[in-house]
């Protein structure tokens, strides 16, 4: 029973690609949150999606956020002898960073980007549990160019170690941009705080000056 309209999405999409694709072999898949990357049982493969794109949603505080940086682990097992094969599925979730949710909430994706993934899929487990060139991968066609930095302190994925994500050419430029900006401007703001101090001294020592001088006037006067 599915739990959720995207697993049974995922479901959907899968047992109909594969009954084209292996029609004389029957494959399931099952979601585990629990899947950790490259801890395999012996006979497993393991393929690994890195440029999925999705959406989140938070049942806390309702926030809903999209994300081109979404990772999905999946490990696939073959039996040849009783022609029968077994998918398992992690999507790597996402804290909320609105309101600091202490757990990683629901997930969704696009028709269209299931589509594309699950054809990955296909593509590596015909490759890995078949032997078989798999065709041309569609990475690509489920992501968007996006120029952000990623969150990664709020990301499963990275938390576990899992390196997907590195700044574009544009963001590094913009970064080193704002930096080589910085520095003159706070060498400039550190001059122009020592440049307002000494001519507060300046007008200090001058009303001080003024003060003495009128004090001694008076004096001078009253003798």
């Amino acid at each position: 029973m599915c739990t959720s309209l995207t697993t049974c999405e995922w479901k959907k999409v899968f047992y109909e690609k594969m009954e084209v694709a292996k029609p004389a072999d029957s494959w399931e898949l099952i979601i585990d949150p629990n899947l950790k990357p490259s801890e395999l049982a012996p006979g497993w493969k393991q393929y690994l999606e890195q440029h999925a794109s999705g959406r989140f949603h938070c049942s806390w505080c309702w926030h809903t956020w999209q994300s081109p940086h979404v990772v999905i682990l999946f490990h696939m097992h073959l039996d040849r002898a009783q022609r029968v094969g077994s998918v398992r599925m992690r999507v790597f979730k996402q804290l909320c960073y609105e309101c600091g949710a202490a757990r990683p909430d629901e997930w969704s994706m696009l028709e269209e980007n299931i589509e594309s993934l699950v054809d990955n899929l296909i593509t590596s487990l015909r490759e890995q549990c078949y032997g078989e060139c798999g065709g041309q991968y569609r990475i690509h066609v489920a992501s968007r160019q996006d120029n952000r930095r990623h969150r990664g302190e709020f990301c499963e994925a990275c938390q576990e170690g899992i390196v997907h994500w590195k700044p574009s050419e544009k963001l590094l430029e913009e970064e080193a941009t704002f930096s080589g900006a910085s520095k003159p401007r706070a060498q400039e703001a550190s001059g122009y705080n020592f440049f307002s101090l000494r001519w507060g001294l300046f007008w200090a020592s001058l009303c001080l000056l003024i003060v003495y001088l009128q004090f001694s006037f008076r004096s001078s006067t009253f003798l």
